[in-house]
């Protein structure tokens, strides 16, 4: 018996009175599906097989059971290697193969082809922990699904060749999942994925797909910036918009919290040249809002990402109802030069503190709480203060176990800084290592000051040279 007869027969299928044909003597034909091969139930699809030589006829086999429903196809499109199924069901599904004949030889066997059928809900597809992955990273997809299927399969879009399956957890109220390891990711490619769910007693049958999930992969191409206004600290309800910006002209941009398991996505705009920015509208602030945040951009062009901006914390107050109290040693008007130390308090047992400084572009000053006169505190030193440390202030209180979410802020307390601007040392001018603070040389104000104490001085020299004249005698005056 020739090998191709045994491989019909193990398709359960025969060649009939063909058994004078010369089998697997052409070269194999190639099998696709179109639109694709995994199509959800109702749909229209077509399996086309296509020889290399002039044929004489075609034939599609399908493993173990045969392909009925295709003694219905009409006679012409089957001599030209078209099998169209006009509404797929679940009769359709399975494992494929075609043949085709010319001049009393037959090809051989095309490669398989595995036709699906989605028809059940679609299933969950999640990043842990989280869908941003470092460049050379692995990363664990997890597929759940509400149903007890005991089967599930992971596809990368784009590449349907290989598709992962694995077998299913399950869970005593009913439903079940897998957990998928893909290793490595590059930045250099776009990693987008689907999940399906499965019986194995129809493994051909699935699910329809799970929304697709988006990897991350961030690169080293120039990293944008991320901002909040009017601050990161911010209350509940207010409206919280934040913007990704960058001077590298990206035309889109993401948006994402670290350890949450999705990300947002807009187009950048140019409000002016060489400039673009997106700006991500996230809504009334609940207490969910608080946490880290970054940001990346790309060009359309590519499907590499840019580094990630600098980490940018979201504050929510009034998470805790412990007063919290703000106070200044010596006093809230200090001469310029002075030590300042801004004392925060409260009863409860917190574990840090953070000072704001209205209108200051760095972040909050952090500091762990230390247990003394029967409450809790943290002392922020400041200092040799200049004008550049007047301004208002206020403190507040976190746990460690959530550190975005704050306590009510303090009453405010505004530091006033009295004296004539000095002019600083190399070392004053430099950023304070305790808070942070930016001092200036001289602010606007101080010019101003000083150029109305010259001319004040200019005038009364004026006037005190006249009232010397005046008082001169005319002896003096006749001797001129």
């Amino acid at each position: 018996m020739t090998p191709i007869l045994m491989v019909l027969i193990c398709l359960g299928l025969s060649l009939g009175p063909r058994t004078h044909v010369q089998a697997g003597t052409l070269p194999k034909p190639t099998l696709r599906a179109e639109p694709g091969s995994v199509i959800t139930q109702g749909s229209p699809v077509t399996l086309r097989c296509q020889g290399r030589l002039q044929v004489q006829a075609y034939r599609l086999y399908r493993e173990k059971n045969p392909a009925s429903w295709v003694r219905r196809i009409q006679r012409e499109l089957v001599k030209k290697g078209y099998f169209p199924i006009a509404s797929i069901t679940s009769e359709h599904a399975g494992r494929y193969r075609c043949q085709y004949y010319s001049r009393n030889h037959s090809s051989e066997l095309s490669d398989l082809l595995e036709l699906v059928v989605t028809a059940y809900s679609k299933p969950t597809l999640s990043a842990l922990p989280s869908p941003v992955v470092a460049s050379g990273g692995n990363v664990t997809l997890q597929c759940v699904s509400q149903v007890a299927f005991d089967g599930f399969v992971l596809c990368k879009e784009g590449e349907d060749e290989h598709p992962q399956r694995l077998n299913s957890h399950f869970h005593a109220r009913g439903w079940s999942w897998a957990v998928f390891s893909v290793v490595p990711v590059s930045p250099s490619r776009r990693w987008s994925y689907r999940c399906y769910s499965y019986d194995s007693r129809s493994p051909y049958v699935w699910s329809l797909p799970s929304d697709v999930l988006e990897l991350l992969v961030p690169g080293v191409s120039k990293k944008p910036s991320l901002s909040v206004q009017p601050g990161p600290v911010m209350t509940p309800a207010e409206n919280l918009t934040l913007q990704c910006g960058s001077d590298a002209g990206y035309d889109r941009f993401v948006l994402y919290k670290e350890g949450e398991r999705d990300f947002l996505q807009r187009p950048g705009r140019q409000p002016q040249a060489g400039l673009s920015q997106a700006n991500f509208p996230l809504g009334p602030v609940s207490h969910s809002h608080g946490g880290c945040y970054r940001c990346c951009g790309a060009h359309n062009l590519s499907s590499e990402w840019s580094a990630p901006s600098d980490p940018l914390d979201i504050l929510i107050s009034e998470h805790f109802y412990d007063t919290v109290s703000l106070s200044v040693q010596p006093g809230p008007t200090v001469a310029s030069g002075e030590n300042v130390t801004l004392l925060c308090q409260s009863w409860g047992q917190f574990h840090t503190f953070l000072l704001t400084k209205e209108g200051a572009a760095h972040p909050p000053l952090r500091l762990r709480s230390e247990h003394g006169a029967h409450q809790h505190q943290a002392e922020f030193p400041m200092g040799p203060v200049t004008s550049a440390h007047a301004g208002t202030y206020r403190c507040y209180s976190s746990l460690s176990s959530n550190p975005y979410l704050l306590s009510h802020p303090s009453d405010p307390l505004e530091l006033m800084v009295s004296g004539a601007a000095e002019t600083l040392s190399p070392s004053q001018n430099q950023t304070d290592s305790k808070t942070g603070q930016h001092p200036q040389d001289y602010t606007v104000e101080n010019l101003i000051r000083m150029g109305v104490a010259g001319l004040v001085l200019v005038v009364l020299g004026i006037l005190l040279f006249e009232a010397q004249h005046s008082r001169r005698s005319p002896q003096d005056a006749a001797c001129r």
